[in-house]
């Protein structure tokens, strides 16, 4: 797109290019001259901007930009702001002069939908994106789980329910949920119930079944002496396929639980994501292959309840705690309402995969 645009500079045809995209980017561009960092105009994916004090050349300050804040820290940046929804900001000689920034807005057509799961998941919780810290907004998001599905009750004279986190990216929501569970009278404990080995990835994007399968018996070693003879509840910030966490459900029963209970602190992932998450297909992800069914998905879990936040409350929760800051959300993945349109082939292949796994609603339509 740039090299065919038909505008002069180089600044120029890059707008020119950039004004015709649509969905989720973060974009550098380097000339000979200037950097330019470009958000699209929907605000998808985050970006921030960092200085790095006498760093440049001859002493100067010197200017980089980053997806999340905690690439930031690593090289020793300050955080200056975040890039806004649709801003293409140049770097350029009079920024390391002035200090200040050219700043471009690109046209905006669907208005600014943030996709809410960087702070589900994907974000590394000790960043700031969209304009607040990504464990706050967890913690928030798990007092609102607690609210909607607390911790089962125990009989008098029973021993509390032990809440576990999934390593690591449910911690801080099992941390909220713990909190507003005491505090409703839903007496637990929380702990950790499972030893994380540092070295193996992420599971739900290995790419086959048997490599997904391997990583979670590699990454996960249940805590006995927390586990044993008592009533567990693992919560967990999503659950895609449900592969790990039925393995990660088997691991504590294998190590003396009780009662295992299941509690995830976003709402049931329903619909692929065409904006940059590498999600399944349709047919595959865990709420649609048990056609919705609580009861059938708690029974295949291994588990004896499953309650999930609701789409309302984890939007609800997340701009309650970003106050002013909030803005708008991108929940297409739980609800199915693509702030982007899609293309025809995408939408004809959606609803293909529908009707063969029988879900019933026409969601071509919420676009």
């Amino acid at each position: 797109l740039i090299s065919h645009s038909k505008r002069r500079s180089q600044l120029d045809q890059v707008f020119d290019a950039l004004s015709q995209a649509e969905g989720a980017f973060s974009v550098i561009v380097m000339t000979e001259t200037c950097m330019v960092a470009v958000r699209d105009p929907n605000g998808f994916r985050p970006l921030c901007i960092g200085r790095l004090p006498k760093r440049g050349v001859n002493g100067t300050d010197g200017y980089c930009v980053a997806s999340e804040t905690c690439a930031l820290d690593l090289c020793k940046a300050e955080y200056v702001r975040d890039g806004m929804p649709g801003e293409m900001i140049v770097i350029d000689q009079n920024t390391v002069k002035s200090g200040t920034f050219a700043s471009l807005s690109l046209p905006s057509k669907f208005g600014v939908s943030q996709c809410i799961f960087e702070y589900v998941y994907f974000a590394r919780p000790d960043s700031m994106i969209f304009g607040d810290y990504v464990t706050k907004i967890r913690r928030a998001q798990g007092r609102q789980l607690a609210r909607e599905n607390p911790v089962p009750d125990t009989p008098e004279g029973e021993l509390c329910p032990v809440v576990i986190p999934v390593p690591d990216s449910a911690a801080h929501a099992t941390m909220g949920f713990v909190e507003e569970c005491n505090k409703i009278g839903k007496k637990c404990m929380l702990d950790l119930g499972f030893f994380r080995n540092p070295y193996v990835g992420r599971s739900f994007i290995a790419p086959s079944q048997e490599n997904r399968d391997l990583k979670v018996r590699c990454k996960f070693n249940p805590m006995r002496h927390v586990c044993e003879g008592r009533v567990m509840v693992l919560v967990d910030d999503s659950i895609v396929r449900g592969t790990t966490a039925k393995q990660l459900i088997g691991l504590v029963k294998q190590a003396g639980a009780k009662e295992v209970h299941f509690r995830v602190a976003s709402p049931p992932v329903t619909h692929p994501c065409f904006y940059g998450m590498d999600f399944p297909s349709q047919k595959e992800l865990f709420f649609n292959h048990h056609k919705g069914d609580l009861k059938a998905m708690a029974s295949w879990l291994g588990v004896t309840s499953i309650g999930y936040l609701s789409p309302d409350g984890l939007v609800n929760s997340t701009k309650e705690s970003l106050g002013s800051k909030a803005q708008g959300f991108c929940g297409a993945c739980f609800t199915g309402n693509y702030p982007v349109r899609l293309s025809e082939q995408a939408a004809a292949e959606m609803q293909a995969e529908k009707e063969s796994a029988g879900i019933q609603e026409n969601l071509m339509m919420k676009r």
